[in-house]
């Protein structure tokens, strides 16, 4: 890790200059859903019902990564754990980080502390991305949330600072390993989360490796009909993506989660 024994992009929405300089830490779904317009953020409105069990599952994993968090980071770095918010939201939303739409795909801001998840993306995930199952879902949150542990360890500025001074391929680069941190730490968080709760079923672990393939970036591109080129990649590939999971789930330690020392920064 950086700094601390520890290090999201989401570059989605050209249109939005606060993603220029990487505010933004989340799942890029731009390739799959580059139909979807940028609504206008709307009014509070009743929730549907697929909308409440969505959010009470969230709630569920959200409780899960606190509990196993406000632990791990005592022990292995000596850091207090701080809750992060969640914010469940319909189209778009306003954030500390600027306007976002549903076709930015789940979000975490450093600026308010807080994960914006989209209540449609699950069924995005499962009908248009191959990747259903609860445990698939609880991964994405797991990786938003591990973009909250990273700005608590005070990677996101370091990777944020490094990426204003770096060149086009550079920044996309450290957004990569920034990324691929995250996954790790969701890996780390499933395996406490079975090792405490035993929440893990046969075919979990198959559909959180799915998932973080899934959102690869070369995967995303070819879906969406173009060629993947390394250089423009600011998630990681499909291999990196689910690798980078599984050792988090393998070691469940924060020191073999250092994507930029490997890196070789």
């Amino acid at each position: 890790m950086m700094g601390a024994s520890g290090a999201g992009g989401l570059g989605v929405v050209g249109m939005l200059v606060v993603l220029a300089v990487g505010y933004f830490f989340g799942i890029d779904i731009s390739p799959v859903v580059n139909d979807i317009s940028a609504p206008q953020a709307t009014g509070q409105r009743e929730l549907t019902p697929e909308e409440r069990e969505a959010g009470q599952f969230v709630s569920v994993v959200l409780a899960d990564t606190e509990e196993v968090w406000a632990d791990v980071l005592p022990a292995q770095v000596g850091r207090e754990y701080v809750n992060p918010r969640l914010v469940l939201f319909s189209g778009a939303v306003q954030s500390a980080c600027g306007g976002a739409s549903a076709a930015m795909g789940p979000f975490y801001c450093p600026g308010d502390r807080r994960v914006y998840l989209d209540t449609s993306f699950f069924d995005l995930m499962q009908n248009r991305m191959g990747a259903g199952g609860d445990f698939a879902a609880a991964y994405v949150v797991a990786h938003e949330i591990g973009h909250h542990v990273q700005n608590l360890l005070g990677i996101l500025g370091q990777v944020n600072d490094m990426r204003a001074r770096a060149g086009q391929v550079e920044s996309n680069q450290l957004s990569v390993l920034t990324e691929l941190q995250a996954d790790c730490f969701a890996g780390i968080w499933a395996r406490q989360a079975n090792e405490r709760f035993g929440t893990i079923e046969p075919g979990d672990i198959d559909e959180a490796i799915n998932a973080a393939r899934a959102v690869g970036d070369d995967i995303l591109m070819k879906s969406a009909g173009r060629v993947p080129v390394p250089d423009s990649f600011t998630h990681g590939s499909a291999a990196e993506r689910s690798a980078w999971l599984q050792r988090g789930m393998q070691s469940g330690q924060l020191d073999q989660c250092n994507t930029f020392a490997e890196a070789g920064l």
